[in-house]
């Protein structure tokens, strides 16, 4: 179940670097992280859908990826990016 267009712009409002930014490295983890809340709900309820839990899988990947990207590229953003979406690390 794909991101309503409406929820998506309010991620991007929330997160994004400057007016126009649409897909800095914090609004790609922002939205990941709403899609992969969405898609262990789902998962919760269908425990033998094993095609959604192979793109779950591969969304926590890709969000790991960005998260190490930015912690590289910028610490101060990373941490203010895991603090404002609640992830531990």
């Amino acid at each position: 179940m794909p991101l309503s267009i409406e929820k998506k712009s309010e991620i991007m409002a929330d997160h994004r670097r400057h007016e126009s930014d649409t897909g800095s490295a914090e609004v790609q983890v922002a939205l990941l992280t709403t899609r992969i809340q969405q898609l262990t709900e789902h998962l919760k309820t269908h425990k033998k859908d094993h095609s959604s839990r192979r793109g779950l899988l591969k969304m926590v990947g890709r969000r790991s990826a960005l998260l190490k990207f930015l912690a590289k590229a910028d610490r101060t953003q990373y941490l203010a990016t895991i603090g404002k979406l609640g992830l531990r690390k």
